[in-house]
């Protein structure tokens, strides 16, 4: 059997909708909805230098690149001459350098990432340089949240922007104080995690649902033709493999079950944008929306009061204010025991009511018991 399942969007003041068909009940598998426990990515993040900018780097202003600099040199044997006071500061305050910038930089290590394995890094600048174009970031370690070193990031940037100035005139496209570096760190040490020393596998939903727990559970008993797994709660499905099981090929059987699905009915509305997305599954219970509005303009307008001929008064400047109310007629809407999403979108269409219209109607709705959806408001 079919059904037709519609997603409603209000973008900007408009409102729009799609639909599509598909199978009853909608399948989707294990891999797409849930995640192996332990089996995670790893952030990294790291400081460096950035070097080779066209006088678009940090200023004096900025201290701690310089710093970061004369550590470097002194590293390397590079002697940087000093001027009275102390070593870091004034040195620091004499250097003149306008091609280099201090950025962090932050990494993703996927999961069994070994010693040599490349990762893509994301280089961003950390004080007041104008742009990183034609930067090569020198070599900078990256840190786990344990402190320890686990990747080092090295090479040319590749931008998604660029910035020009002249003659006082800016020409920006993008961001062009963020790079990337596609391959440009290389993993030192890797993540200790050893698949086959897991006891239990325990299968993490992305959004907790019993019923979707429970019919994993039962979906993965009967790809494996034993009754091995059995949900723990909503988000947890704990699968017991056997003694000599290999545990990549039992996980490479588990994600690929395909599991009976039903989404949450869910509104979701960002008030900043005005942007509102109605799910198909949304239900609606029989309701009379009232919604007007009342405008008030305020204009004040300066006026000039001059004395009569011969008087002793001197002119003033007065403002003469004008108060305008505006009170629109009154839309309503009807919606009769079984009315769907698609009712109340067109009703809404039919008032021509905005974005913000809609959102404070949907908030209404929700508060008097009439929509049956979770309504996230971003």
């Amino acid at each position: 059997m079919k059904r037709k399942q519609m997603l409603y969007l209000v973008l900007s003041g408009a409102l729009y909708f799609a639909a599509w068909t598909q199978a009853e009940p909608q399948q989707a598998r294990v891999k797409d909805i849930a995640s192996i426990e332990g089996i995670r990515d790893n952030q990294l993040v790291g400081y460096g230098l950035v070097v080779g900018l066209r006088g678009s780097g940090d200023s004096q202003q900025t201290v701690f690149p310089a710093q970061t600099l004369i550590s470097a040199l002194q590293k390397m044997g590079v002697t940087v001459p000093l001027s009275g006071g102390t070593q870091s500061a004034q040195s620091a305050q004499n250097m003149q350098i306008r091609n280099m910038a201090a950025v962090f930089v932050v990494a993703t290590m996927p999961p069994f990432s070994r010693s040599g394995s490349k990762i893509d890094i994301t280089v961003s600048s950390a004080g007041d340089a104008r742009s990183l174009e034609g930067g090569v970031l020198l070599m900078t370690p990256l840190y786990g949240p344990d402190g320890q070193i686990y990747a080092q990031a090295q090479g040319a940037l590749v931008l998604g922007g660029y910035t020009v100035a002249a003659a006082g005139n800016v020409r920006q496209l993008n961001h062009p104080t963020t790079a990337r570096i596609p391959s440009g760190a290389l993993v030192e040490r890797a993540v200790p995690f050893e698949l086959n020393q897991l006891k239990t596998v325990d299968v993490v939903l992305n959004d907790a649902d019993f019923h979707t727990s429970e019919r994993m559970a039962a979906a993965i008993n009967k790809a494996l033709g034993t009754p091995r797994a059995h949900a723990i709660d909503s988000r947890q499905v704990e699968i017991e493999p056997k003694p000599e099981e290999d545990r990549a090929a039992l996980l490479d059987a588990v994600e690929a079950v395909e599991v009976d699905v039903s989404p949450r009915a869910r509104v979701v509305v960002n008030e900043r944008t005005g942007t509102v997305v109605i799910g198909g599954m949304v239900r609606l219970q029989p309701v009379s929306i009232l919604h007007g509005g009342l405008v008030v303009n305020v204009v004040s307008e300066p006026m000039v009061s001059q004395p009569n001929p011969f008087g002793q008064g001197t002119t003033e400047v007065v403002n003469k204010t004008t108060v305008e109310a505006q009170d629109k007629p009154v839309n309503r809407i009807d919606l009769k025991q079984g009315a769907t999403v698609e009712d109340l979108v067109q009703e809404l269409q039919r008032t021509g009511a905005g974005a913000r219209d809609v959102i404070s109607i949907l908030q209404a709705m929700k508060q008097a018991g009439a929509l049956e959806a979770d309504l996230e408001v971003l």
